[in-house]
């Protein structure tokens, strides 16, 4: 009896083979003449010409500065973290967030006030205004550092661009710096970062550029955060850094000099996204940011709307 349906469950699952090997063949026919036919099929090639004109007209359309106005979209260019899947959702998301609240364009040098929602504050919110001295890191983990002198004391907080908590955001006086960042606001004297927390915005005119402030900051006697003198700051007043520092930090400074690394395309690459991905980027989230525009300015509008009163 064993023996019989021993041989009874061969046979099913030399059947069982047979038939997934069928199977397999029938799927493998089945898209092959699928293929064949979208190839052959005039109407098909050319919608998918269409749709590939589309897109290189978007990415030709682009505004060019737009890495430098939405720097988070771009992803992390160190190769050991980068992970399309990841970026693509975190795109998404970005875009979703900016659909619940107004995310303005900023620089590093702006002037920005955050409010955002605090459970142990009397009224559950808590704003703070300063000088935007930083922005750092992509994707959901984008964010930058504010700061402020208030009282004679320097107060600096960090936030996360898509943090949940933030309520508004308010750009009181929109400007670019000669620098990346402005690290060096920490030992530079306190007038150069001192704002009212009643500041009232300034406003730019429609299509005007954004203006470069070309200020030198002078720094304070040492000791400093970081060896500015090193540095390559171009906002830094260097005749009085170098005021401060002795002859042998000097040569060391002359010693440590790298002229050649701007010819290093490798290390350039890996800095860097291509040029040809940020505008697969962009063109990615352009048309939903560009929704979102559109739908700020009829906002707009409406608040500025008064609808006017029936007189006696």
């Amino acid at each position: 009896m064993s023996r019989l349906s021993s041989i009874l469950r061969l046979g099913k699952y030399e059947n069982d083979l047979f038939g997934l090997h069928n199977f397999k063949i029938l799927r493998l026919c089945k898209q092959t003449t699928v293929l064949n036919s979208t190839q052959a099929d005039p109407s098909h090639q050319e919608k998918v010409q269409e749709g590939e004109n589309a897109v290189e007209k978007q990415r030709s359309t682009l505004n060019p500065n737009m890495r430098f106005m939405y720097p988070e979209f771009l992803p992390d260019p160190t190769m050991e973290r980068r992970n399309p899947i990841k970026e693509k959702l975190e795109r998404m998301d970005m875009l979703r967030r900016r659909a619940q609240i107004d995310i303005p364009v900023f620089y590093v040098g702006s002037i920005v006030a955050v409010t955002r929602s605090n459970e142990h504050a009397p009224d559950k919110f808590s704003r703070f205004l300063g000088i935007c001295i930083e922005r750092a890191n992509s994707g959901l983990q984008a964010e930058f550092t504010l700061r402020n002198v208030i009282e004679g004391l320097g107060y600096e907080m960090k936030f996360f661009l898509y943090d949940p908590t933030i309520v508004k955001y308010e750009v009181l006086r929109l400007e670019k710096r000669l620098d990346d960042h402005l690290l060096y606001l920490r030992d530079a004297l306190p007038e150069y970062c001192t704002f009212p927390l009643d500041m009232e915005p300034e406003f730019l005119p429609d299509g005007a550029e954004v203006p470069v402030n070309p200020v030198k900051v002078k720094l304070k006697p040492r000791p400093w955060c970081a060896r500015w003198e090193r540095s390559e700051c171009k906002g830094l007043d260097m005749e009085v850094v170098d005021s401060y520092i002795t002859e042998k930090m000097k040569a060391q400074r002359a010693k440590l000099v790298t002229p050649w690394e701007k010819y290093d395309l490798m290390k350039q690459y890996r800095k860097t996204i291509p040029e040809e991905e940020q505008n697969e980027i962009y063109a990615e989230v352009s048309s939903e940011l560009h929704k979102q525009e559109l739908t700020k300015k009829k906002m707009k509008k409406k608040r500025e709307f008064i609808k006017p009163r029936k007189v006696g």
